[in-house]
């Protein structure tokens, strides 16, 4: 008898053990989830209210959310974003189409749309191929956290920080910065059907170049997307929750 209510009593322990371990994972899932819900709803917020200013070009709205969670991690978690400007360029978009961005979150204003060009090995009119290896001519997808200017051979240009292990934190090693360029024109559009292309620099138009990159240096995120399945399940940035 004493035998049986032995077993019984350590049956009963280890149910009330297991039942204490897995309510705080139970918890936790259930923050995680909560937080990417709220994620997602703020995004659709900001979107819409950005929609609604008139003249206002945006991203598509897929494309939006991925940056601005990006955008959230790297403020929130790393702390290396200092300034409420999001730059979004989206290379599922052809050349000869305006697909930069330069969004001021906080005003909820877009500042930019324009052209921008890809690396002339990532492609012709679209981009398709993407590097984090030098010398390979490419453009590089994922979050980068704009850095410091100066004065190169393409004049006012910006350093850029590559934030995604893997798909572009070689960048300062490759030279990947922002800068102006001819071949990025209205014109150069209606000679050759897409714009000029770079060795893998987000290229853009000499006509704004100052003007965007004294706006987004010094500690704001600009994002590369292209729907590559790799870079969305295992960016770092995007990864953190």
């Amino acid at each position: 008898m004493m035998k049986k209510l032995f077993l019984t009593s350590l049956v009963l322990i280890f149910c009330w053990i297991a039942e204490l371990n897995l309510t705080p994972l139970q918890g936790s899932t259930n923050k995680t989830t909560h937080a990417k819900e709220a994620a997602i709803a703020d995004a659709g917020f900001l979107y819409r209210e950005l929609s609604s200013v008139k003249n206002n070009s945006l991203p598509s709205r897929e494309v939006f959310s991925i940056a601005l969670k990006g955008f959230s991690n790297l403020k929130s978690v790393s702390g290396a974003v200092k300034k409420e400007i999001l730059t979004v360029i989206d290379f599922s978009l052809p050349s000869n189409k305006k697909r930069l961005w330069v969004i001021d979150l906080k005003n909820k204003k877009v500042l930019f749309n324009d052209w921008v060009a890809h690396g002339k090995n990532s492609g012709e009119n679209l981009a398709s191929k993407f590097s984090n290896v030098t010398e390979t001519y490419m453009s590089s997808l994922g979050f980068y956290v704009t850095g410091e200017v100066y004065q190169g051979k393409h004049g006012l240009s910006l350093y850029l920080e590559g934030m995604d292990k893997n798909f572009n934190d070689k960048a300062r090693e490759r030279a990947i910065v922002m800068h102006g360029a001819n071949y990025v024109s209205g014109d150069f559009i209606k000679k050759y059907g897409r714009l000029g292309r770079s060795f893998g620099c987000p290229s853009v138009s000499m006509d704004i170049h100052k003007q965007v990159i004294n706006t987004i240096r010094d500690g704001s995120c600009l994002f590369i997307y292209y729907p590559d399945e790799q870079f969305l399940k295992t960016s770092q940035v995007l990864n953190v929750v």
